[in-house]
């Protein structure tokens, strides 16, 4: 994706590295740009921002282990994988988890999954026609 991008997702981060290896790891994105505040990730299809939340607000946030899912936002993104049961390795591995159920769409699967700060998001994986 050459240029600035035209849409993308931005997160809020307690633990912005931890967060953005994450989803380099499960997505299988590049990092673009990093500094203080910011991680920039990009796959051909989606660049994810990682924003670091300001230190007097991270203080106050508590993430369980395993985290708690956090399912009471308006968005929830989703992205296509090659393969659901191979993000579901790798995300369980880094403090996340890919849920059992799937659903079928026209032409794919997907199912939610929830990343090691208990953001919620969906995979997609295109079928073989």
């Amino acid at each position: 994706m050459p240029g600035p991008a035209a849409a993308g997702v931005l997160l809020y981060a307690k633990n912005r590295a931890q967060l953005a290896h994450f989803y380099q790891q499960v997505l299988g994105m590049q990092q673009l740009h990093e500094d203080a505040h910011i991680t920039v990730l990009e796959s051909a299809a989606l660049q994810l921002l990682i924003h670091a939340i300001p230190a007097e607000i991270a203080a106050r946030i508590s993430i369980d282990t395993p985290p708690r899912r956090r399912e009471d936002v308006a968005l929830k993104f989703f992205v296509t994988v090659p393969s659901i049961a191979q993000s579901a390795g790798v995300a369980k591995q880094l403090g996340g988890e890919v849920f059992e159920e799937r659903w079928q769409g026209p032409g794919f699967t997907l199912c939610n999954a929830m990343d090691c700060e208990g953001n919620v998001f969906q995979l997609r994986e295109l079928q073989n026609s």
